[in-house]
């Protein structure tokens, strides 16, 4: 059945649905099956995702078709389409009136990706309207409330060193949080690896009073605050809450040092936002956990990481992993930093739409997978930046000398890139950072060719 005449109207201006200001507009890369009309198409998904069905129905009045989705513009050439869905459609809640990023996931990417006339389609960007922006929540914390625990400036305060304890799995509750305290030694922040949690052989109610001891030995050691992000993702609701409760009460006069950490791809949403309302003190991690099945580069289908990293700060994340930018061992490129710069401005030209996010707290990108200290001053260089926290798993524990040292290097490879120097000559006066060399030294011959001699003693 052709919809075309109801849900698509190519003579719509995209200035004016943005002035407008009632419409949440959406970009894909769509290809239709072959064999089917381009906008047929286009309108077949426009209809599917908001008002329409296979067939005419008796229901439909004219209230009805004001609210369709509808496509304004295609290249068919270049496999886009672009959709405005009026803001009315999306689900609210009873409770507050506020808007809900399932509904809007539900409409936009719904069944409409597997209709039998669509080879492929992928979110690729999508535009919030100022009303949609006032009814997300976004995030209570950001990255200036951990500059401030860490006693530094509320504004550029810089580099925040981290880690994930490693390995991922299988640390007993002594030798965990003895890998929490050699890291804090030199670090700052330290992250549950995803899969950590509450396993039989690690329980949570031993292993967390274990690391609280650790944090405060090493504060009392350094002199230095320090912060653990704890993983609460659970499939209850009940059970997440039950666990940062247990973790807040176990770190008392500290809890403020604590971060809650989910993982909000294969947790979903709802996860998201109950830590958000329910521990709005709380810095929230987003771990992406098994978002590649999505967003990889290589998928036709789903959305990209931009959307994905978009869709966290509407959801209140204080921080979403970015990936590496091609400097570390995730996918990646150099361009990837558009992902960070969406999310810590407060408005950025995204690869279809201007995004304002009218005063809406930034999420901090955070850095990880395969990362360390000689991996660093290119990527910073790469990013402009530094404002960012960096969870290096290998390039802390992989650190030939310590967990400390390697935490250390890390912060002097921040410094060396700030101090605009050669990384060869700072390492002759930064030993933790001359040692990186010697502790990755794949990587030190493929970035700095001619280290060993250069080096010499430091090796």
């Amino acid at each position: 059945m052709d919809q075309s005449n109801r849900y698509a109207d190519l003579s719509l201006d995209e200035e004016s649905l943005i002035a407008g200001g009632r419409h949440i507009l959406v970009a894909y890369k769509m290809r239709p099956k072959a064999g089917y009309d381009y906008l047929q198409a286009a309108a077949h998904f426009a209809a599917e995702s908001s008002t329409g069905t296979n067939v005419e129905v008796v229901t439909t009045d004219d209230f009805t078709r004001g609210v369709d989705a509808l496509v304004y513009f295609i290249d068919e050439a270049g496999d886009e389409m672009r959709i405005a869905y009026p803001l009315d459609l999306f689900d609210r809640n009873i409770t507050d009136g506020r808007m809900m990023l399932v509904s809007f996931l539900t409409l936009a990417i719904g069944n409409n990706q597997g209709m039998g006339d669509i080879e492929h389609a992928k979110m690729y960007d999508f535009y919030m309207p100022e009303r949609a922006i006032q009814l997300f929540d976004g995030p209570a914390k950001d990255i200036s409330d951990l500059w401030r625990i860490l006693g530094r400036p509320l504004k550029d305060g810089g580099y925040i060193a981290g880690t994930i304890i490693k390995p991922k799995l299988g640390l007993r509750p002594e030798p965990f949080a003895h890998a929490a305290y050699q890291f804090w030694l030199g670090g700052d922040f330290i992250k549950n690896d995803e899969p950590q949690g509450n396993q039989v052989f690690a329980p949570m109610k031993k292993v967390m009073p274990l690391v609280y001891d650790a944090m405060k030995r090493a504060q009392d050691e350094t002199g230095q605050a320090k912060i653990f992000s704890a993983n609460i993702t659970a499939d209850d609701h009940y059970e997440m809450c039950a666990r940062a409760d247990f973790i807040l009460e176990t770190f008392g006069p500290d809890a403020d040092k604590v971060a809650f950490l989910v993982d909000g791809y294969v947790g979903g949403p709802g996860m998201v936002t109950t830590a958000r309302r329910q521990y709005p003190h709380q810095y929230l991690h987003y771990h992406r956990a098994g978002h590649g099945a999505v967003t990889s580069p290589s998928s036709r289908r789903g959305y990209d990481a931009y959307v994905l990293a978009k869709m966290a700060r509407l959801q209140g994340a204080s921080g979403i992993h970015v990936g590496t930018m091609g400097y570390g061992k995730m996918e990646g490129t150099a361009d990837d930093r558009s992902i960070a710069y969406i999310i810590e401005r407060d408005e950025f030209q995204g690869p279809a739409y201007y995004q304002k996010w009218h005063g809406m707290k930034p999420t901090t990108p955070i850095i990880s997978g395969g990362m360390n200290a000689l991996r660093l001053p290119g990527f910073f260089a790469n990013l402009g930046h530094g404002n960012v926290i960096n969870t290096a798993g290998g390039g802390s524990y992989g650190h030939i000398d310590s967990p400390a040292a390697g935490a250390i290097s890390l912060r002097q490879a921040y410094e060396c890139w700030r101090a605009g120097a050669d990384p060869i000559e700072w390492a002759r006066e930064h030993r933790e950072f001359a040692r990186a060399f010697a502790s990755f030294p794949a990587d030190a011959d493929k970035l700095y060719p001619g280290w060993r001699e250069k080096l010499g003693a430091h090796r």
